[in-house]
């Protein structure tokens, strides 16, 4: 059990059977009363951030979490399958917790895994990943009138908005938290 004057950013606790992850955390005295505790909470399960407020004396339960680095080998209809990169030992994480996150994952590619009670419970993407087009239409000089993006598919099959110059077979990078263009990679 924590105190929660022991709580920082980036600490790992659970309440109510789920775990979070403290993004914000700030310390305030009342004036006569006891002192607050108001944080900013992420919920590794379901991505959703939330505030709570704690008072002074309260205890919580830190969350026994573990992180492995894992390969990603491919997927079918209902899991993702990884490798765990220390032990070389093979294991499935259902669709729905990877959500959004499958439109990012490469075969072979190194994600972090994050496990409750040695359960899976989310994965962590780089932030930034390389992509190769698979698939846009040519862009037409001279058409600006909007915002000078086109529509394009990378290997995965997601399909995002890249500017007019972007090809089929160019490697892009792209922001795995918004799912936008961020510029092409030259090799």
């Amino acid at each position: 059990m924590l105190k929660v004057t022991d709580l920082k950013a980036g600490k790992y606790i659970t309440i109510g059977g789920s775990p979070f992850e403290v993004l914000e955390y700030s310390h305030a005295k009342l004036g006569r009363g006891g002192a607050i505790v108001k944080t900013k909470l992420k919920n590794l399960k379901t991505g959703a951030v939330l505030e709570k407020n704690f008072k002074g004396q309260e205890k919580i339960e830190e969350a026994s979490l573990n992180f492995k680095s894992s390969q990603f080998l491919y997927a079918d209809d209902d899991n993702f399958y990884f490798m765990d990169q220390n032990n070389f030992n093979q294991f499935s994480i259902p669709k729905e917790i990877i959500g959004r996150n499958a439109n990012f994952l490469k075969s072979g590619g190194t994600i972090e895994i994050t496990f409750l009670y040695e359960k899976p419970i989310n994965i962590k993407l780089p932030i930034k990943i390389d992509f190769k087009i698979s698939e846009t239409e040519p862009g037409v000089k001279g058409d600006t009138a909007s915002a000078a993006t086109k529509e394009a598919a990378i290997e995965t099959g997601f399909r995002l908005q890249v500017p007019l110059f972007i090809k089929t077979g160019d490697i892009i990078r792209v922001d795995t938290r918004s799912g936008d263009y961020i510029e092409r990679v030259t090799w």
